[in-house]
């Protein structure tokens, strides 16, 4: 069984964590130099986390309602985080469960259930492409509780998240496509729409969204409009990429991270220390490590023979392409900040241990083609 494992992808997770520690020295040398120590452990912990998952076989979640069970202890976490005194606010956000000494985000855990239980939800319709309204209904039934509470925390970076995972698992199980271009027009609709609100000054947009959620939108399209408040972020970020240039200034060099210019420079925006540091090579490197990445993920998913881990693996994808084309797109101006963090790049445990669990699934999934349990082999 373990000779079945994707080495090649345990190889690129590998090459991740190098650049992970790397790029959290480069970001973090002069100001806290212990970040390197805690991502080190926090990594220990995603390995010993990506082991356990190894050690069930995945399809017994496709047996009875284990995966409900996950799915309502998640809504149970989430819900707890906004009780008073129990949830934790960090930056005006709260999103935080402390546990003894430990804060984790019960968010980041919703995303691994959320991705099983749909999976279980997909693989049990009876006919495929997916037509039924009745299917589609209990699919977005089931992702719409999550995405609505962890809107209200407010976390619109992970609730977006949901989305890649929902729609990559129903575009996986072959989603009618007159159904998928109407969900991409109201997309479109809705996006325009609030566009249409933002350009014109209408009134009802301060309905719709926050007031945080509109100084985004401004500071993506102008950054220029507040330098020196809402903008800073952005500005300094695409300052340190460009100064980058080909080779980059090299490790600990970076100016804008070594002088503390880039808020947040070990978690959101470590795309922007390394691309100064290493330049338009070492973020090609990077860009390339993930694009491997998701391509050893998917065919996994390919060569799984079995709808239910196909399922699994097409949701994992879509979490990673989508927080990695969002980390990146903001760092340089192309998205608006949303704050998530880069995958398996970016400090701190909640992500990476979520992430790390997630690769487990991957690797359950496509060490179990021919169908045994490990410890029967």
């Amino acid at each position: 069984m373990i000779r079945q494992l994707d080495f090649p992808l345990i190889l690129l997770l590998l090459v991740l964590a190098i650049i992970s520690i790397v790029a959290i020295s480069g970001a973090t040398h002069s100001s806290n130099p212990s970040y390197v120590e805690q991502q080190v452990v926090w990594y220990l912990v995603g390995i010993l986390s990506l082991v356990a998952v190894l050690l069930f076989d995945y399809r017994v979640l496709m047996q009875g309602r284990f995966v409900y069970i996950l799915y309502g202890l998640g809504i149970l976490l989430l819900l707890l985080v906004m009780v008073p005194g129990v949830g934790v606010t960090v930056k005006g956000a709260q999103q935080w469960l402390r546990i003894g000494g430990f804060q984790f985000q019960p968010s980041e855990l919703m995303k691994l259930f959320l991705i099983v239980t749909l999976a279980k939800v997909t693989a049990e319709v009876p006919t495929l492409p997916i037509r039924g309204w009745r299917e589609i209904g209990k699919v977005l039934a089931l992702f719409a509780l999550p995405f609505i509470l962890i809107l209200q925390q407010p976390d619109l970076g992970t609730a977006l998240v949901l989305i890649g995972i929902a729609g990559s698992i129903l575009l996986a199980a072959g989603l009618d496509w007159r159904i998928f271009l109407a969900g991409m027009m109201a997309a479109t609709l809705v996006i325009g729409g609030i566009l249409f609100l933002f350009f014109t000054e209408h009134p009802l947009l301060r309905t719709i969204l926050a007031d945080h959620q509109i100084q985004r939108i401004e500071t993506f399209i102008n950054p220029a409009s507040d330098p020196s408040g809402a903008g800073y972020q952005l500005t300094q970020s695409m300052i340190a990429v460009g100064s980058g240039q080909l080779y980059g200034k090299g490790l600990h060099n970076g100016t804008q991270a070594q002088g503390k210019w880039i808020p947040e420079p070990h978690n959101d925006f470590i795309f922007a220390v390394w691309a100064e540091e290493f330049g338009f090579i070492g973020g090609s490197i990077l860009l390339c490590t993930f694009i491997f990445l998701v391509y050893r993920i998917i065919q996994v998913g390919i060569n799984s023979g079995d709808p239910f881990g196909a399922y699994i693996v097409a949701g994992v994808a879509g979490m990673v392409v989508f927080q990695v084309f969002q980390n990146i797109g903001m760092t340089v101006g192309m998205l608006p900040i949303t704050g998530l963090p880069l995958p398996f790049v970016s400090y701190g445990g909640s992500s990476l241990i979520t992430h790390m669990m997630a690769m487990g699934l991957v690797l359950n999934v496509g060490m179990r083609k021919e169908g045994d349990f490990l410890f029967m082999d």
